[in-house]
């Protein structure tokens, strides 16, 4: 079985992030492995490790740099990546396009992983985007997959957590696009011998512009960015604790209006 894990180069969002002009980041910031996309690595190389002659790639669309990122996912496990070199900032429709043209050119997807969402855009399209391309069925932010026993499974039964706490459970045909989700499990960080291993592992560069995506009729762009501005002021509630207690209360009815 092969499974594919498409991967995104985002900003670490620990990092002091400075706007440039009106639609750009400041990009000489740390990048890392879009966190949602560490558990979708460590759900593609467990189901790896039970499927025996089952194959993991990582495919990530970014600048040159993006290998970093992509090695990061092979230090996890996964066997060999493909890079997408582009100094552009793709919407999720190209994104997607790209995507699955590498992924069809590289071989036959089974499984198709991603992150629920990206800590950056947080647009969380691009997984239904590449169903809708592939014409495979898509479920996202999936915190249980259980894949059918046996050489050749051709169904998966996943949980899809909803707001609010609730699921559904859903019996998908393979091949099919999981978005993983942080309850889906606890990703597996590599240790120094990995990390070491996976500067010898195979990564594939293709040029964004060699895939021919065709033009798409509708696309979004950033048009501009603004910082987060906290408006919010401390309040200090003094008297004893049943006044105190007696205030909380107001304030989560009439101002906050939580209960």
């Amino acid at each position: 079985m092969q499974i594919y894990v498409c991967v995104k180069h985002v900003p670490d969002s620990a990092a002091n992030i400075h706007i440039l002009g009106k639609n750009r980041i400041d990009e000489s910031i740390s990048f890392l492995l879009n966190p949602y996309d560490e558990h979708a690595v460590t759900e593609a190389v467990r189901i790896r490790e039970g499927l025996p002659g089952s194959e993991v790639i990582v495919v990530c669309l970014g600048r040159a740099d993006a290998e970093k990122t992509l090695r990061s996912a092979l230090a996890m496990g996964a066997d060999r990546g493909i890079l997408i070199v582009s100094n552009k900032i793709h919407d999720s429709i190209e994104t997607a396009g790209a995507l699955k043209t590498a992924i069809e050119e590289d071989g036959r997807p089974q499984l198709i992983f991603t992150g629920k969402e990206s800590i950056d855009a947080e647009g969380m399209q691009t997984m239904f985007r590449m169903g809708a391309l592939f014409d495979f069925p898509t479920a996202t932010n999936v915190i249980r997959l259980e894949v059918e026993a046996g050489q050749a499974p051709d169904h998966v039964i996943v949980d899809s957590q909803l707001s609010g706490g609730t699921s559904n459970t859903y019996e998908m045909s393979l091949p099919c696009v999981i978005g993983a989700g942080r309850g889906l499990n606890t990703p597996k960080y590599p240790t120094f011998p990995d990390v070491v291993k996976s500067k010898k592992k195979p990564m594939g560069e293709i040029a964004f512009s060699r895939l021919n995506i065709e033009a798409s009729k509708g696309g979004m762009s950033i048009v501009e960015l603004e910082p987060l501005v906290q408006t919010r002021q401390p309040k200090e509630i003094t008297g004893n604790p049943k006044e105190i207690a007696q205030k909380i209360i107001t304030i989560l009815k009439q101002e906050a209006k939580v209960i």
